[in-house]
């Protein structure tokens, strides 16, 4: 029975996702990538042609091992080590166009094949480092596996491309959606990244830039509903009042 006279404590939800985990922007890179650097006992082999493939399909990542101590330890740590390296870039041209990096470090547990003979490879998974301007992050196998790459990666590259090249008026117009305004010192606005929670937008100044996030009014499930989503914000900036443009 309830105790009436307790108080009674509102329930407590967590705020809505407004970004990519970091478990999440490591996967997504993996799945858009195009090419990718192997490093193999310290030589090094470029990987290119991905066509977009996810590099976790080829790759069979096992946990670790429990260090024993005992003979069979001297033999694991003989294996070779494999580290994989991705480069994650801004496909239009923007200052500093590397938006991060991934390196997935471990040892080889079979062979490393080729990735264009389509074989698998099996790896003893160690960990993720994902490096960002905002600095270094590491994920684990398990946050990896829970994690789902974003359903517009393997599509951001065109429809940023298409949004500056068709519809540059546009990006201008979502300035009045920034919040504080964009100061007089910004020289252009470019779409610098797009994922299922919003756009990103590098505002260039003379000596410098930053971005700015404009989040979607709800993250996207399929790359289906990013046509309306974007209609939405463009919407939502044609009913702000005039507040800034880029001069021309």
């Amino acid at each position: 029975m309830r105790n009436s006279g307790a108080p009674a404590h509102p329930a407590v939800h967590p705020a809505p996702a407004t970004r990519p985990t970091d478990a999440e922007r490591v996967r997504s890179i993996l799945a858009a990538a195009h090419s990718m650097t192997v490093v193999v006992d310290g030589r090094r082999t470029e990987v290119r042609h991905l066509d977009g493939t996810d590099v976790l399909g080829r790759l069979h990542l096992h946990p670790a091992a429990p260090a024993t101590g005992g003979p069979l330890t001297a033999l694991e740590d003989e294996r070779p080590r494999i580290r994989l390296e991705f480069t994650d870039v801004a496909p239009i041209p923007v200052r500093d166009r590397v938006r991060a990096r991934v390196t997935v470090l471990g040892r080889l547990l079979t062979p490393y094949a080729e990735t264009a003979t389509g074989d698998s490879t099996c790896v003893e998974y160690g960990q993720a480092v994902l490096e960002t301007p905002d600095g270094f992050s590491y994920i684990g196998l398990e946050e990896l596996d829970a994690a789902c790459p974003d359903p517009l990666a393997p599509y951001e590259a065109g429809m940023l491309t298409h949004l500056l090249d068709d519809h540059g008026d546009l990006v201008t117009l979502l300035l009045r959606l920034v919040d504080p305004m964009p100061s007089a010192a910004v020289l252009r606005a470019l779409p610098v990244a797009m994922d299922r929670y919003g756009i990103t937008l590098r505002l260039e100044e003379r000596r410098g830039h930053h971005d700015v996030r404009l989040p979607f009014p709800s993250p996207l499930d399929r790359v289906e509903q990013s046509g309306t989503q974007i209609q939405v914000l463009f919407s939502a900036a044609r009913r702000r009042s005039h507040r800034n443009t880029l001069p021309a």
